[in-house]
């Protein structure tokens, strides 16, 4: 058994004396900024986002739980229901339909996930500095705001798989005088005192945990959930068969009881097999085999091995070369002869986490960063107890990066106000995010001690400019008007569709019209999308719909290319998500309107009368 804390540094006792305010502030901003601008359709997400909300929308209209709903090809049921009920619940049932009210959820669980980080780490360390510390890593991480914040899977089931470890956690962290404690006993953390009832009740409700992440995600996950489990149980007792007996029944009742949960799923769906077909043998098995074999996908395939060992710095963002500079400092004291034993083992608890997650996740062919953001609260924690050895080189290479982003996104947030959106307010608000970011990297230059608490700063900032510099793209102003929207209720709209099921943003503000989605590339999908050049094209579409939205990427352009044969009910602007080779230079990267930009046309056929 471990004692309750890790001792500090010298360099971070006296770091930890300081005031807390500084902290608090600091996380109260990182706080607020997952709430600035979550109803924004142009929040940093991926594709995937607008396939869930448009099988929530279908199910909700159909006013069922399930079977779930979706007129997208092999795409309904593409995810467990947890994340759809979530949905149906936060939207009313589509009452209040709403990408901030189906994104909140999502952010609740975040800031429960930082909390309990907070929480640990403080315990883990002794004092809150370290702990708040902690909380604003892991908020600062891009997995967590990209995927913490918007209506995705990571939120929920990073919260639900992290339970069993917290507990855990916090067993080792009790002081042997608290043996009693039926809130933390500790035979989950040493191998005596093991009795029946006590380990099918806690192992139970493990089970119950991870069984809700499971619903959220896939049954796939109870593997490395049940595995950092069993690991980190192992490694806070001492060796022997009875010992290791035990940890492997009790997780594995864990385990059970989860995929009982998860198959609750086949128990309640009308149609069991289409579940099987498309869940179980197309979204999981399906990754684990290449077309061309196994160990041909691994070292040469689009997912090669090597490109999983960079998850958690992909994960970090702008903080990856904290990251590295954590992995450069353990490999130093490894070369010291520091020795795995002399880990204390809530520590090693959150080592074996990060390491559990990402051996497992190396295994199937399809490899991604996202699949281990769930073991992100663990390197937050050991990001924050080792914060005063990594060298202040990789602090300032992290300060280089965000001041070249902050100063850019700044720059695109000045062109914009010469584009008829936002105000003057919102444009010096985003001026002076990028002040805050720019002074940040400038007193970390200035002095030696504030370089690593200005890193963090620096992060936030470029959070805050960005969603500064998208905020008058969402305002009313940059929309279309109330009464060109009129017009399309109950009408045919042919909309573009850059991805699979990208139109379902337009449902947003055309909640009343047919929507038809065709593709933006021009690609032969179909009879109604045949391939043709783009003046045909809008020509076709504008012969066989009652209104088209149409994408024009000439930002420069005053009227469409279908003028004077349509009329034009209306424009906004369009920001390009793909650029062509070539497209973007240095020559003209600080000229964003001649690259970011374009227009996206609200058509009717024929001219005005």
């Amino acid at each position: 058994m471990t004692g309750p804390s890790i001792a500090p540094t010298p360099e971070r006792a006296d770091a930890d004396s300081k005031a807390l305010w500084p902290w608090l502030a600091l996380l109260a901003l990182a706080v607020a900024l997952y709430f600035f601008g979550l109803g924004s359709f142009y929040a940093p997400t991926n594709g995937d986002e607008m396939v869930y909300i448009h099988i929530a929308r279908l199910t909700a209209e159909a006013s069922h739980w399930l079977p779930l709903v979706s007129d997208l090809d092999h795409m309904r049921n593409t995810k467990p229901p947890l994340l759809f009920w979530q949905a149906l619940v936060a939207g009313d049932w589509g009452a209040h339909w709403t990408l901030f009210a189906l994104r909140l959820p999502s952010v609740v669980y975040t800031l429960l996930t930082a909390a309990a980080v907070a929480w640990f780490t403080q315990r883990l360390r002794g004092n809150w500095r370290t702990g708040l510390l902690a909380a604003v890593v892991y908020l600062a991480f891009f997995s967590s705001f990209r995927y913490g914040r918007v209506y995705l899977t990571s939120a929920p089931e990073t919260f639900w798989l992290a339970l069993p470890m917290w507990a855990l956690l916090w067993s080792q962290l009790r002081p042997p005088r608290q043996a009693g404690s039926a809130w933390a006993p500790t035979w989950l953390a040493r191998a005596s005192g093991w009795s029946p009832v006590p380990v099918l009740l806690w192992f139970g409700l493990f089970g119950l945990c991870m069984g809700l992440g499971l619903l959220y995600k896939s049954f796939a996950l109870v593997a490395p959930a049940a595995a950092t489990l069993w690991c980190a149980l192992l490694a806070g007792q001492p060796p022997g068969l009875r010992h290791a007996l035990r940890s492997s029944v009790a997780v594995a009742w864990s385990a059970l009881l989860a995929l009982a949960v998860f198959a609750l799923w086949f128990a309640l769906d009308p149609d069991p097999a289409a579940v099987w077909q498309e869940f179980v043998l197309g979204e999981n098995a399906g990754k684990m085999a290449g077309s061309q074999g196994y160990w041909y996908a691994a070292l040469w395939g689009d997912y090669p091995l090597w490109t999983q060992l960079l998850a958690y710095l992909e994960n970090a963002g702008l903080l990856w070369f904290v990251v590295m500079g954590l992995a450069w400092a353990g490999a130093k004291e490894l070369l010291k002869g520091k020795r795995w034993g002399h880990i204390p083992t809530p520590e090693r608890t959150l080592w074996l986490w990060l390491l559990v997650w990402l051996v497992i996740f190396s295994i199937p062919s399809q490899r991604s960063a996202r699949y281990v953001i769930p073991a992100m609260p663990a390197l937050a924690m050991v990001v924050a107890l080792h914060w005063g050895r990594v060298a202040r080189f990789w602090f300032l290479l992290t300060l280089a990066i965000t001041s070249t982003a902050v100063v850019l996104l700044g720059r695109i947030a000045w062109v914009m106000g010469d584009m008829d959106v936002g105000t003057s307010g919102v444009r010096w608000a985003a001026m002076l995010a990028v002040a805050v970011g720019l002074a940040a990297a400038l007193a970390a230059c200035l002095r030696r001690d504030w370089s690593r608490n200005a890193t963090l700063l620096a992060c936030l900032g470029v959070y805050a400019s960005f969603g500064l510099m998208v905020a008058p793209l969402d305002s009313a102003q940059a929309q279309y008007s109330p009464a060109a929207l009129a017009q399309l209720q109950g009408k045919r709209v042919a909309v573009p569709n850059g991805f699979t099921g990208q139109y379902e943003r337009f449902h947003f503000f055309m909640p009343h019209s047919t929507l038809v989605p065709f593709d933006v590339a021009g690609r032969n999908t179909g009879a109604l999308h045949p391939e043709m050049p783009p003046t045909e094209r809008l020509a076709f579409l504008l012969a066989s719909f009652d209104a088209v939205v149409w994408l024009d990427d000439d930002a420069q352009a005053t009227a469409p290319s279908c003028a004077p044969a349509c009329t034009v009910l209306g424009y906004r602007w369009h920001v390009k998500s793909r650029h062509k080779s070539g497209e973007v230079t240095l020559a003209n990267v600080w000229y964003p309107q001649q690259w970011l930009f374009g227009r996206e046309w609200l058509l009717l056929p024929g001219t005005a009368p």
